[in-house]
């Protein structure tokens, strides 16, 4: 009984008693998580609560498991000076290990509002935007953790911090363009002003159907089929005409003159009658046709219609400007060209 009771007041077996306790316990949780939790969680309708469990069972797992280390080291006849390293140094794998969890638990939440943020939006960029918060949520959470144990070990972190400020600005300034572009995508996206397969007009020169949104540029491909990249800096701050908001629904608008002496309710009627044959133009809103004004030499008229798809506009008006054309020579209603009369002084 004496020996028995020796061996049980021994600290060594005290210390490894306490640590398979914790490693035993470990094993328990583990076999709970990955048995009974995980199996509930997914019966669930919300995607959260299985990625929490999958991410956050190992590091739940080793967090049990290094504390019972840090319990089972305490019986121990240790020198005081190696001791004291020993547990800093396990406090600080505990204190890293804490803000891993929080990393792993910070990533799913992103996944999981990145997912229903991006199917509303079904916008390609979200998927690059959601990067980037992973990535500077990681680095900030590192951070944060590096200066933790740090001032653990009594490292003053005031100097550092002042450092770390100054090469920040230093670096904002260095990256101001690109990160300017970045941030100009950025707002894009959270305004919903464009997105892939939008038709934009930026100005004159510049329009075309978007084919790619990244992080720093947008890239357009114009009726010529050439490839224009523009800075989302540059985009974001300039006036965009986009052809598929509201809805893919565009007008189409053809102009034509008709000679001085013609009956504007006979042209109205020609004209009309053969743009609602067109079969790509809608019957709501309907097609009307204008009198705009008297010109210096025509009666200026126009006729608009409405088309389902900014694609059939183009050619819904060159086959309405045909029509049109033939319409109004079948009605003999006669179409006039510029003309000078020069009256000469003898």
């Amino acid at each position: 009984m004496a020996a028995l009771t020796e061996i049980l007041q021994n600290p060594y077996v005290t210390a490894l008693a306490i640590f398979l306790g914790f490693f035993i316990g470990a094993k328990i949780v583990h076999f709970v998580i990955e048995r009974v939790i995980s199996r509930l969680a997914a019966k669930t309708t919300t995607k959260l609560d299985d990625l929490l469990i999958d991410r956050t069972k190992g590091p739940m797992t080793l967090l049990i498991l290094l504390y019972g280390l840090f319990l089972g080291l305490q019986p121990l006849p240790i020198h005081e000076r190696y001791f004291e390293i020993i547990i800093s140094a396990l406090h600080s794998a505990l204190i890293l290990l804490l803000f891993f969890i929080s990393i792993r638990i910070l990533d799913a939440l992103i996944d999981v509002w990145g997912q229903r943020i991006a199917a509303r939006t079904k916008n390609v960029v979200d998927d690059e935007l959601f990067k980037i918060f992973h990535r500077f949520s990681r680095i900030f959470i590192s951070i944060i953790a590096f200066l933790t144990v740090l001032a653990y070990w009594g490292v003053e972190i005031g100097p550092l911090l002042t450092g770390l400020g100054i090469g920040g600005i230093a670096i904002a300034f260095a990256l101001q363009n690109s990160l300017g572009n970045i941030f100009g995508g950025i707002s894009l996206i959270i305004d919903k002003s464009v997105k892939v397969g939008d038709v934009i007009e930026i100005d004159e020169t510049t329009s075309g159907k978007i084919i790619d949104v990244g992080l720093r540029s947008t890239k357009i491909r114009t009726w010529d089929n050439e490839v224009v990249i523009i800075p989302n800096g540059k985009l974001a701050d300039s006036k965009i005409k986009n052809m598929i908001l509201p809805d893919p629904s565009i007008r189409a608008i053809v102009k034509f003159g008709v000679e001085y002496g013609s009956d504007p309710e006979k042209v109205k009627k020609v004209v009309l009658g053969v743009v609602k044959k067109i079969p790509t133009v809608l019957a709501d809103p309907a097609p009307s046709v204008e009198f705009l004004e008297m010109g210096d030499f025509s009666l200026n008229f126009r006729a608009t219609m409405w088309v389902k798809d900014y694609n059939e506009r183009w050619h819904t008006k060159l086959k309405a400007t045909e029509d049109i054309y033939l319409a109004l020579n079948r009605a003999k209603i006669g179409i006039p060209f510029p003309t000078r009369t020069i009256y000469m002084k003898k």
